[in-house]
């Protein structure tokens, strides 16, 4: 189970994959999630090096720039407007696409 459902993550990502088909949409997402990921991984050194946080908002606000760019290629809106869900699954499609590359 995953996400508080009854669905699998397979399913989510499945339904994910189904939304991202358009080339430029994918690129811009495999650039766009990371950047976005590491911005909040970070937000905990801001308390140690809050002059970083310039650094830190770029990086969360380019990849979302990245997303949107991507979705009017794909020229639906991204999934998480209808689940907020698609936010984490997102992520996790990111990190098994990375990881079958490997």
């Amino acid at each position: 189970m995953a996400l508080f459902s009854n669905r699998d993550w397979q399913d989510w990502i499945e339904e994910y994959e189904k939304a991202h088909q358009n080339g430029i949409n994918r690129l811009c997402h495999t650039i766009g999630i990371p950047m976005i990921a590491l911005s909040l991984i970070a937000l905990p050194l801001l308390l140690v090096f809050p002059s970083l946080w310039k650094l830190d908002l770029a990086l969360f606000i380019i990849g979302w720039i990245f997303q949107f760019i991507g979705h009017v290629f794909e020229k639906k809106p991204p999934e998480f407007f209808k689940d907020w869900r698609f936010l984490f699954v997102g992520l996790r499609w990111w990190w098994t696409k990375i990881r079958q590359k490997a």
